[in-house]
């Protein structure tokens, strides 16, 4: 089977330690991650995980399957890139007086769709969101004007098609609080 990335989806409550047992699951199978993010879902007090793999079809079922062990687990998903849609942010650290002296770079920033966030004497932030390729682009065309900084986000994702897990959520938000 070919390996490919999948983007997967955790619906848990929010318990402490439950992030260093998904991480061990893909440990224990010697899979990187190359992604993770964590925040509330649209249900109070349910955090969504989003998790981005290199694997095969199958290994990502069993992950999944591994998941949803976890007691705190209410669903887990996974869904390919071509089913989701998914954007990463990433914010760049740039010596000033490199950025002002080159205007072709201001241009390019303005064509990449990236913004300025913040100017001082001494450096200037630029912020970009976009696909993985497009943050790594930025990236390779600011490094020789003195990057002195960068940082990436997670990649965050929506799926294309509506998910079941609304009702599932639904109906976990009612048991919990009739409990």
């Amino acid at each position: 089977m070919e390996k490919k990335n999948y983007t997967v989806s955790i619906y848990t409550e929010n318990n402490l330690g439950l992030l260093s047992r998904i991480a061990a699951i893909f440990l224990k199978r010697h899979i990187n991650i190359e992604s993770i993010t964590a925040s509330p879902s649209e249900v109070n007090e349910v955090m969504r995980f989003i998790i981005v793999v290199n694997v095969t079809e199958e290994q990502v079922r069993k992950i999944i399957g591994q998941i949803e062990k976890q007691i705190e687990v209410i669903k887990a998903f996974y869904h390919t890139d071509k089913e989701t849609i998914y954007q990463e942010t990433a914010l760049y650290k740039i010596k000033s007086e490199d950025f002002l002296n080159d205007l072709n770079i201001q241009d390019f920033i303005k064509e990449t769709n990236a913004r300025i966030v913040t100017v001082t004497r001494d450096f200037f932030v630029v912020e970009k969101t976009g696909k993985r390729h497009e943050v790594d682009h930025l990236y390779e065309i600011l490094k020789p004007y003195g990057l002195m900084q960068f940082v990436r986000s997670g990649t965050i994702a929506v799926t294309k098609n509506e998910m079941p897990i609304s009702g599932i959520l639904e109906k976990f938000n009612t048991t919990k609080t009739t409990s």
